[in-house]
């Protein structure tokens, strides 16, 4: 269980607040806002209102004591760089901080931020790969060359193996699992039959990718 300090409770940070909740880790929220706090309060361990631009009150905090702390203030970027520049001052281990422009992740990394989260960009690439392609039905960045990506198999792949296909030694792509009626089978082998039925959780380079898949 990890213990997180949040800061923003917009649209952005509600919506992780109640995703921690959920994973079941430990969440003190903060926001200006009494309403937005208020809201908050069923999927949170605690919530604050006040200025995290105040040194005082988030030197309150004990912000060194949290595992990370995530400033997801999206309608006020002075505030929001006050914030993560506060945040490092005051000894944070981890500090996480939303940035809408790329200027704006420059200066939030200049001034204090460990990483970087800019969720239009995330969801507007997800967005293109997504609804662009034939296959993909999902994918997750793991860095600016490779991703993990749900596909659908080609109409020509069905009823010939994972050996057949052979995509490890065609395009250097892994395949990772293979999922069918929601259950995930990471245990398959080379000899395995694949069906219409099944999607590939596979692991490769965007460029092979696009190839094997012809996106």
């Amino acid at each position: 269980m990890k213990s997180v300090l949040l800061i923003g409770l917009g649209n952005f940070g509600m919506l992780i607040a109640k995703q921690i909740h959920e994973m079941g880790h430990q969440v003190m929220a903060i926001d200006i806002n009494e309403e937005r706090v208020n809201e908050t309060l069923p999927y949170v361990t605690n919530a604050l209102i006040g200025d995290s631009t105040n040194k005082s009150f988030l030197e309150s905090l004990g912000v060194n004591n949290y595992d990370v702390c995530i400033e997801t203030i999206g309608n006020d970027f002075q505030n929001s760089l006050e914030t993560t520049s506060l945040l490092k001052e005051l000894g944070a281990k981890l500090v996480v901080s939303r940035a809408n422009r790329e200027v704006q992740a420059k200066f939030l990394l200049r001034n204090g931020a460990d990483e970087i989260v800019n969720p239009e960009k995330q969801i507007a690439k997800w967005t293109a790969i997504r609804y662009t392609s034939d296959h993909i039905l999902d994918y997750i960045k793991l860095d600016d060359s490779h991703a993990i990506f749900e596909v659908k198999l080609p109409r020509e792949w069905v009823g010939k193996s994972i050996k057949d296909i052979n995509i490890r030694q065609k395009y250097k792509i892994n395949i990772m699992a293979i999922k069918e009626n929601g259950n995930m089978n990471l245990s398959f082998n080379p000899e395995d039959i694949l069906n219409a039925n099944q999607t590939l959780l596979v692991l490769g380079e965007h460029k092979a990718i696009q190839k094997c898949f012809h996106i």
